[in-house]
């Protein structure tokens, strides 16, 4: 028996089979390759875009508050000239004194450190601690700041030292 030409014998044919899926597993691989690296690019970017941005916004927030050892360890000096300042009797304090004070407060200030609104307000556990609860003397003020023992205040509206007070009850 004489073959014919275009005939092949298994062998020959699962032979060629294997070459054809070769063939076509090379053509894709560089392209699914391709697609991967392209993934991993676009996830790569992503994370150093979130950190550039995360570090940036850390950045600013040390800058922003950077004074505030400084300024919290003032804050007990202030509240003693403060009150010096309602129990001295008229005309005891200099206006220079008072000058000074005043000077301290505007730099503080540009700073960014803001006193907290607490008497006569709303008892907030953000801003306040509530040291004590007294009798409110009128139904309009429970649940409200009735006194300030100590005022609070925020540097940039991050809370440096809560106000205490006393709750009417």
């Amino acid at each position: 028996m004489k073959k014919k030409e275009n005939e092949q014998t298994p062998e020959e044919e699962i032979i060629q089979n294997q070459e054809e899926t070769s063939t076509e597993t090379e053509q894709t691989a560089p392209v699914d390759e391709l697609a991967e690296m392209k993934e991993k690019y676009l996830r790569l970017y992503s994370d150093f875009e979130n950190f550039r941005k995360r570090t940036a916004k850390e950045k600013i927030e040390l800058i922003q508050t950077a004074s505030e050892r400084l300024i919290v360890d003032l804050l007990p000096v202030i509240d003693d000239y403060e009150r010096a300042l309602a129990n001295a009797p008229e005309g005891e304090i200099s206006e220079g004194t008072q000058l000074i004070f005043t000077k301290i407060g505007n730099i503080l200030q540009s700073q960014g450190l803001k006193e907290l609104p607490a008497k006569g307000e709303v008892f907030d556990a953000e801003i306040h601690d509530c040291i004590t609860q007294f009798p409110a003397p009128s139904e309009e003020e429970k649940g409200k700041v009735v006194e300030v023992v100590e005022k609070g205040y925020k540097l940039h509206e991050k809370v440096i030292r809560f106000a205490k007070v006393v709750v009417g009850n």
